[in-house]
């Protein structure tokens, strides 16, 4: 209940944010540009607050919070007094018509670009990219990975946390050509493995992208103690606590904690018995992992729980990327271009086919990681908007009738005929892009739930 709580707030804050930034770009530059603007709406639906300003503008904050608009003075929406004609929308010159547009989708690149910097003034908290064994058998076995490798860079890109290894695999793995890795092996020796996927055709799920070419995760050898729960999980309903060992399980003794990992995974809905130390005693516990399938549709157990990390292992996992304020600024900027890009090319192949549909995400899925950002802190939850902001920047960018970007095609191809478009063609292409938009949210929706019931 908390966790579903923590999740809707973090949404109406993500949404709310990122939204009002946007419609705020659109809104400043309209004023700049002496267009008259009647009202600037967060959220849609009825008003939850209103009040109009000395400007005459009627601000609002309304009830579904999915989105927002600017609305202005317009000859197409209704008649103007001639005393205010000079300050329609319609009747601006092209170019102002496009920076008005343009300003809503820069405004959520440069929201990314301050969170981004904030970020690496305040240090963005890693992992160490070091590997362990690769799945055998595997593109990654192939080209020659090695337990105790340390990723440096991905094609030149240096990579100094294992989420920009993830992430530079996610952006290159569809090219099916060859991906030159630098690692420092466990000798301390700089090599360059390789990933061939020119003869990989599978590779469409960028949740799973690290493990689908084989490359494993260094997990170093834990004791099976207990660190923390998830609300709910199997080991919480079995009456599991921080701190406890497991001693024995399924008539073993348990070595550590991927041993231990081993045999929760064996049992998905099945129930076993443990003993575990816990203040020095020993006690029985009867538990029922829940099952999942994992990333080759195989059922294994689980039952949220991780493992406490002794104080010496996480400080030699721990990396902290930081920077001085102009070159957080820069980073920022090249990690806000790099963010664009992923998502563009990621719409790309989706479209194509090279990349899942289930890639897409509607808002249960935010309001899910929202909620888990905000739970994990600050930073977390300032790289989550950052994201999100960017996300919003380029899908109202795309050519889309409705959307930012469907209104930038009608004014270019005004720029090259020398006249706008047909009323009539409008309208035929809202009608459409309508359809686009829908049904790009009814999928996202969809996989929203298959998501939350899987």
């Amino acid at each position: 209940m908390i966790d579903s709580l923590i999740s809707v707030l973090a949404l109406i804050v993500t949404l709310g944010v990122l939204v009002t930034v946007h419609e705020f770009g659109h809104f400043w530059v309209a004023r700049r540009l002496g267009v008259k603007v009647l009202k600037f709406s967060i959220g849609f639906g009825r008003p939850l607050w209103q009040r109009r300003g000395r400007d005459g503008t009627d601000y609002v904050i309304a009830t579904l919070p999915l989105g927002g608009y600017v609305k202005m003075l317009d000859g197409r929406e209704g008649e103007v007094p001639p005393d205010q004609a000079h300050q329609a929308f319609d009747r601006q010159p092209i170019v102002s018509r496009i920076a008005i547009v343009l300003a809503g989708p820069l405004g959520n690149f440069l929201f990314a670009i301050l969170a981004y910097s904030l970020m690496f003034m305040i240090g963005v908290p890693g992992t160490t990219p070091l590997l362990d064994d690769p799945t055998p058998n595997s593109l990654a076995a192939a080209g020659g990975f090695r337990k105790g490798d340390r990723v440096e860079a991905v094609e030149g890109k240096p990579t100094p946390t294992l989420s920009a290894v993830m992430l530079e695999l996610v952006d290159r793995a569809m090219s099916g050509e060859v991906i030159e890795i630098k690692v420092i092996d466990a000798e301390d020796r700089a090599r360059t493995r390789s990933l061939d996927l020119r003869d990989s055709t599978d590779l469409s799920d960028a949740a799973q992208m690290f493990s689908q070419v084989g490359l494993m995760p260094l997990r170093p050898v834990l004791p099976a103690v207990i660190g923390q729960l998830a609300r709910g999980g199997a080991a919480e309903r079995a009456g599991l606590q921080p701190g406890d060992r497991i001693v024995r399980a399924d008539g073993q003794i348990v070595t550590d904690w991927q041993h231990w990992r081993d045999i929760i995974e064996r049992h998905p809905d099945l129930p076993f018995s443990i003993r575990i130390e816990r203040d020095g005693l020993e006690q029985t516990v009867e538990l029922v992992p829940d099952a999942r399938e994992n990333e080759r549709g195989v059922r294994t157990g689980f039952i949220g729980a991780i493992a406490d990390v002794p104080d010496d292992i996480a400080r030699s996992l721990r990396v902290v990327v930081q920077y001085g304020p102009l070159d957080a600024v820069g980073a920022a900027m090249g990690k806000t271009w790099d963010m664009s890009l992923l998502t563009l090319r990621m719409l790309g192949r989706m479209l194509v086919g090279r990349a899942s549909l289930d890639n897409l995400s509607g808002p249960l899925t935010i309001a899910q990681y929202a909620g888990q950002a905000a739970s994990a802190g600050f930073i977390a939850f300032l790289s989550l908007l950052a994201l999100v902001s960017i996300s919003l920047g380029v899908l109202n960018l795309l050519p889309v009738p409705v959307l930012d970007g469907g209104h930038l095609l009608y004014y270019l191809i005004e720029l090259l005929k020398g006249s706008p478009l047909s009323e009539a063609v409008q309208n035929v292409g809202q009608r459409v892009g309508m359809i686009v938009l829908l049904f790009l949210m009814g999928l996202a929706l969809f996989n929203d739930f298959n998501r939350l019931l899987g």
